[in-house]
């Protein structure tokens, strides 16, 4: 069975979990041959009963002393921008999709969404659209009222994709494997800059 795992890793990102259960994803995931949604809420007051989404079979659980089985099994891995869990389900080989809390974006998850994303690791978007202007970097939340404007308001300033429009055009077959991690050669650099070695 298809299956997409979400992860919003030991916090709470309520609008995600909204956002993926919403009826226009779900059907989006549904058309792309997925039976089987899978989520992992943290400590969000969102916890969707099972038969809250009738396109897909949806589980939920709060939280478990491991994800790595949820991840094994997924076809596709939706996760918030936290690196624990990007770097989790990259080592696991499994194809990402990062949506950026955009209510944080003054922290890492955003610059960690876009060099991962730079280097064909993963997709990113955002729960909704989200602008962000070229120089200031200020964010800008916009009322969409049609996709022309989107796409003028677009010419000047970074434009994010909705999760639910990046489900429908995502092309996964660009992504490339993330590369091992080299402990060995950390811990030697570790070792030498303390003066161990």
């Amino acid at each position: 069975m298809k299956t997409v795992f979400v992860t919003v890793g030991t916090t709470s990102f309520d609008e995600l979990i909204e956002s993926i259960t919403s009826s226009e994803a779900t059907q989006a995931l549904k058309a792309r041959g997925y039976e089987r949604l899978v989520l992992q809420v943290g400590r969000g007051s969102v916890l969707p009963a099972a038969d809250s989404c009738p396109h897909i079979r949806l589980e939920a659980f709060r939280f478990k002393n491991s994800i790595a089985e949820d991840i094994s099994q997924a076809d596709l891995v939706i996760s918030h921008a936290g690196a624990g869990s990007c770097l989790e389900a990259l080592g696991a080989g499994k194809s990402l999709l990062v949506v950026v809390n955009d209510k944080l974006m003054d922290n890492h998850q955003l610059e960690l969404a876009r060099q991962l994303h730079m280097d064909s690791h993963l997709l990113y978007c955002t729960c909704r659209y989200v602008l962000l202007h070229r120089t200031h970097m200020q964010l800008i939340h916009v009322r969409i009222i049609s996709q022309i404007e989107v796409t003028a308001v677009c010419l000047w300033m970074k434009c994010f994709s909705t999760l639910t429009e990046t489900l429908r055009t995502m092309d996964l077959s660009v992504l490339q494997p993330f590369p091992p991690g080299q402990p060995k050669k950390f811990a030697d650099f570790m070792d030498k800059a303390l003066g161990i070695k």
